[in-house]
């Protein structure tokens, strides 16, 4: 590894991916934004090209980023779990933490930060709540819950989350999980378009208000075909051919036989982040919950 590739180089690689902007990435880390901008020239002149690019909203990695990204990922996640095991030599974390997600993340994120924390924390039981995020922001507020996951973005309601930490999990794209047959199962990327005419599995709310998976966000008067409440009866539909369905990167390995995730690429479209929220003053177990779920966060975009 170069010389001008640092660890702190690569955690702002991370954060400023994740966040989509340096000033973000410098208020996230607590540095200045011309720090933030010297790690990203240093990393840049250490591999020899350009890592992000500018648009609308902001910066994104190029090809030559998402690559080292997915390195760092790697790297860091090594770095932070050698950290937390030292750490954990220490501590003597113990008793009860109240963790919930979003049903989504409860399929592959959660059991593994879970089985890192109680790997390391032997006497610290978690105790895992499947809610749609509303719920999971006010019982975060009124002390119910030390820790929630939940999904922000452009197309989600603007939760108020003042007041409240926010530790970005992973900046992990939506897919779409396709029937293996389908026309686009063999493809890596499609482009947004390519979906307009496509019939989309959706959730149903369970009590009218909570946010859903719909069609594609950028899409103008999508078909839907079905709208179901659960994801196995929602992938089931997927792999029977009756439809396709967005899902989150970090959930794409917990798909079933028979259905395939497929990229996709959408200039009008700035993504969605998976965050983890906790009061301003979160306890101990809650943030070695919070550290399993950004390590585990980025392992599994490292696998992708």
């Amino acid at each position: 590894m170069p010389a001008d590739v640092t660890l702190d180089g690569l955690r702002v690689l991370r954060e400023v991916a994740a966040l989509g902007s340096l000033t973000a990435a410098a208020g996230k880390l607590g540095y200045t934004q011309s720090a933030v901008s010297r790690q990203v020239a240093a990393l840049e002149a250490g591999v020899g090209t350009p890592l992000f690019e500018r648009w609308a909203r902001g910066v994104r990695p190029t090809t030559a980023g998402a690559v080292l990204l997915r390195h760092a990922g790697t790297i860091l996640s090594a770095v932070e779990t050698a950290e937390h095991e030292v750490a954990g030599l220490r501590d003597r974390v113990a008793g009860r933490v109240v963790v919930g997600a979003f049903p989504t993340a409860t399929a592959v994120l959660l059991p593994r930060a879970i089985a890192r924390v109680t790997a390391a924390h032997p006497a610290l039981s978690v105790v895992l709540h499947e809610r749609a995020s509303p719920s999971l922001v006010r019982r975060v507020r009124d002390g119910r819950m030390e820790v929630a996951v939940i999904g922000v973005g452009a197309d989600l309601p603007p939760y108020d989350l003042d007041g409240l930490r926010v530790s970005v999990v992973s900046a992990g794209a939506l897919h779409v999980a396709v029937a293996a047959g389908h026309r686009l199962a063999q493809r890596e990327r499609v482009q947004a378009d390519e979906l307009a005419a496509e019939s989309w599995i959706v959730g149903e709310p369970t009590n009218g208000t909570d946010p859903q998976f719909q069609a594609w966000p950028t899409l103008v008067a999508p078909r839907i075909g079905y709208a179901v409440r659960s994801w196995p009866a929602r992938l089931g539909l997927v792999a029977a051919g009756l439809g396709i369905s967005l899902i989150p990167e970090l959930s794409a390995a917990s798909v079933p036989s028979g259905v395939r995730v497929v990229a996709v690429d959408d200039r009008d479209f700035p993504g969605r982040r998976t965050v983890a929220i906790t009061r301003q003053d979160p306890s101990a177990e809650a943030d070695v919950v919070v550290q399993a779920l950004r390590t585990e966060g980025s392992e599994l975009m490292g696998r992708l």
